[in-house]
């Protein structure tokens, strides 16, 4: 691990002269290539440098508890050898947590899919108000929110919902989203009063870039066919909704949401080319399943990973065997500490296998 920091040192000096030459100086594209960089080592070389000074610390404290015969010097030297001690295990624990891999889809948009499942109108409802709460989400952090393909039900949930989120480190935090959401509370259309028990499926995906997948034209079929369910005055009156086939996975998208043809093609495109990475993930990751099997949310749809208990006011994630009684905040959007959370279980994993 040493080695490793140290590399990491000589690498951040390296940089650092290199910006500071006239050629990259007068290169925006180098500056900022070599700025992105600087900033993403900056962390762990900083927590570095604390340890060398604590460790130096450490050192010079225990040589006055070798050499030193005064007793109140050797009271202060023993306390800051405990203080240093502690502190040096926490720096060594924060070391190895920065040197972990980053997984460069981090920092990718996403797009999410969410579907009602089982329940009939009431995992529609749940389905919209889920959507809600990503929206609420993006909104808390600062993302931004695109619709790119939705399919309403007629009391105002959803069968489908597909959206785009766009931001700072989206993926980093919304991955752990994937998998079966289930409701629990008695629904709109219930009369008797009693609960009934919902499920809805969410998918997220990173969104993909050409350079992430590629796509022949020859692989694609395309149709075009006239928009149904409301929508404006051309919605229903003009070829506008797109179906693209995707001839060799067999992948199909529809997008009818615009009054554009080539603005609903584009957009299925969009989430054609995630899918068809996403699938690409997922075969890389079953190669590896034996690792898989304790990872954090392995995006399985059939994986029930959250219950959403209404009459307890209560969300419990089973993943961490977390629960808060705060739901009524969670579906305004507040779920960072439920993110947080699946995030450090992830980090713990990791660093276990190391």
């Amino acid at each position: 691990m040493h080695d490793k920091l140290l590399a990491v040192v000589e690498e951040s000096e390296r940089l650092a002269r290199e910006m500071a030459t006239q050629e990259v100086a007068a290169n925006p594209d180098a500056y900022r290539r070599h700025a992105k960089a600087l900033s993403e080592i900056q962390g762990l070389v900083s927590c570095f440098r604390h340890y060398q000074l604590s460790e130096q610390r450490l050192h010079e404290a225990e040589q006055i508890l070798h050499e030193e015969t005064d007793p109140e010097l050797r009271e202060m030297a023993d306390e800051e050898k405990r203080d240093l001690t502690g502190t040096l295990g926490n720096l060594e624990t924060q070391l190895k947590i920065l040197l972990l891999p980053k997984d460069p889809l981090d920092d990718k948009n996403t797009i999410i899919e969410i579907r009602a499942g089982t329940g009939g109108e009431e995992a529609g409802l749940f389905a919209a108000d889920l959507y809600r709460m990503y929206q609420r989400l993006a909104e808390l952090k600062g993302w931004k929110t695109e619709v790119l393909s939705s399919n309403p039900t007629g009391l105002g949930g959803l069968k489908e919902i597909i959206f785009r989120v766009n931001g700072e480190n989206v993926y980093s935090q919304l991955k752990f989203e994937a998998g079966t959401h289930r409701v629990q509370r008695v629904p709109q259309t219930e009369a008797q009063g009693r609960i009934h028990t919902s499920a809805v499926t969410v998918a997220v995906l990173p969104e993909a870039e050409e350079v992430d997948v590629q796509i022949d034209p020859n692989d694609l079929q395309i149709d075009v066919y006239r928009s149904s369910g409301p929508g404006g005055q051309s919605v229903n009156t003009t070829d506008s909704a797109v179906r693209v086939t995707h001839k060799p996975s067999g992948l199909v998208v529809t997008c009818q949401d615009e009054k554009s043809q080539h603005k609903n093609k584009a957009k299925a495109i969009s989430i054609l080319r995630s899918r068809l990475l996403a699938h690409k993930i997922e075969e890389e990751n079953s190669q590896r399943a034996a690792t898989r099997r304790s990872q954090v949310g392995t995006g399985d749809r059939s994986e029930k990973i959250r219950t959403y208990n209404f009459p307890q006011n209560r969300v419990t994630d089973h993943r961490i065997n977390l629960s808060l009684h705060s739901l009524d905040s969670v579906m305004e959007g507040e779920i960072q500490e439920i993110i947080e959370g699946l995030v450090a279980a992830d980090r713990a994993r990791r660093l276990a296998e190391l």
